[in-house]
């Protein structure tokens, strides 16, 4: 629009111009020594304007000439950026399409000329590791490094990823210790620190790093106790599995308060207890989680223990059948310590209701042991088949009633096959005169 106007001015100011030359079209003259010129106004006007226009443009081709070299740099740089540009998106185009030869040769090959070499040298990094081609990787991460040493976050990122999702475990782990010293609150960095550990089963590491991982909201709170809980068990069982019986006691003490009633942490240290004969402390252990609510695993446990007063400790389990009747791992533990206080016919009654409700091989087991105990051994024999098999015999193949003799439509093995005779059958002639 302001063009247009410009335009319509212009042709105005021509017809003003016009109509005044019409009107009077002037006098001018010029003297130089002993030559004398005349014109019009309205000619030398005109001269003046083209030798106006005519210096213009001479200036402008002179300047524009000495300018030649920086505006063709400029140009080439510009025409390098953009097939850069386009370079590095059909590169990325390729990575998704599985091309990752073609991908990483034509994001490396523009990387110089592109406006974010980083970004290049990371993504033929990537393509790099798609290829298992580990020392061109590290050789474009080092570019990386120098082209921008300020992005030393971005880039050891990418490094740990990639030596992680190649399982180069202690690599990652220098990477990441040393991003932790660069950035300790990223966020990231101490997600992947979380996934290393967790991969290398560097437990105690772990266990230090929780209290960041909590305090930094890097994964919600019922990850974070889920992940607790799993590294004190690997703790506890590490401990226990140690030379020094002590590591065990100091692996429960390092326990937080917050899960010590956790169901999985009660039952793994009550039962490495158990296995090393100190089924008393064990007692009063799983007695104390099992204030805090009912737990299966840990009222099976509580059956296998070897403590005095066994009778004490059926009276206080049996306090559970009011909520919990038709539960069968109750009742095997029930009968459990009904055997172990001797009270046979209890325990009998126990073991018989919780195999009627579908309870584990086990009670099979301790009931068919009881009925030995109580010479009733074919019930116990058929107890130990139904251990064996996991139901009652039904539907059994008829067996032949002498399966030890011998039958006429087969070889006896004890009795000796005379061999085939020689030559085609034909006996060698006898000797005897």
């Amino acid at each position: 629009m302001s063009r247009l106007l410009k335009i319509w001015l212009i042709v105005l100011a021509g017809a003003a111009a016009g109509v005044l030359v019409a009107h009077d079209s002037g006098y001018v003259l010029l003297s130089f020594g002993v030559y004398t010129v005349e014109m019009s106004l309205a000619l030398l006007l005109l001269l003046v304007a083209v030798l106006f226009v005519g210096l213009y443009f001479l200036v402008r081709a002179i300047i524009r000439t000495r300018r030649l070299p920086t505006d063709l740099r400029s140009w080439k740089q510009r025409r390098g950026a953009h097939k850069a540009q386009e370079a590095m998106t059909r590169g990325l185009l390729e990575m998704s399409e599985g091309n990752w030869r073609s991908a990483e040769k034509r994001l490396a090959r523009y990387a110089d000329r592109s406006e974010t070499p980083l970004l290049n040298y990371l993504a033929a990094a990537r393509a790099a590791q798609l290829q298992d081609a580990h020392d061109r990787r590290d050789a474009y991460i080092r570019l990386a490094h120098e082209h921008m040493p300020s992005a030393d976050v971005a880039v050891s990122l990418t490094q740990a990823e990639l030596q992680l999702a190649d399982h180069q475990l202690e690599q990652a782990l220098a990477t990441l210790r040393h991003l932790r010293s660069v950035a300790p609150k990223h966020t990231y960095v101490l997600r992947l620190l979380r996934r290393l550990y967790e991969q290398l089963g560097d437990w105690e590491h772990l266990r230090e790093l929780i209290p960041e991982l909590r305090r930094r909201k890097v994964e919600p709170a019922g990850e974070l106790r889920r992940l607790e809980v799993r590294t004190h068990r690997a703790l506890l069982e590490n401990a226990f599995l140690s030379k020094d019986r002590r590591d065990l006691g100091r692996a429960w003490a390092g326990v937080p308060k917050a899960i010590r009633t956790e169901p999985d942490i009660v039952g793994d240290y009550a039962g490495y207890l158990q296995e090393r004969g100190e089924d008393e402390e064990a007692e009063k252990l799983l007695r104390e989680a099992l204030k805090q609510g009912w737990n299966k695993q840990l009222i099976e446990l509580y059956g296998l223990l070897d403590c005095p007063q066994p009778g004490k400790h059926l009276a206080r389990l049996e306090k559970f059948l009011k909520e919990h009747p038709d539960d069968p791992t109750l009742l095997l533990t029930l009968g459990r310590l009904s055997m172990r206080a001797q009270l046979w016919g209890k325990a009998r009654a126990y073991l018989e209701a919780a195999i009627a409700r579908g309870g584990p091989v086990d009670a099979y087991r301790e009931l068919a042991r009881l009925l030995e105990h109580m010479d009733e051994e074919n019930a116990a024999l058929q107890l130990y088949r139904q251990a064996l098999t996991g139901e009652e015999e039904k539907h059994q193949i008829p067996l032949p009633a002498h399966i030890g003799q011998p039958q006429a439509n087969r070889p006896v093995l004890d009795e000796p096959i005379e061999p085939p005779p020689p030559h085609g059958g034909i006996k060698p002639a006898s000797n005897e005169s």
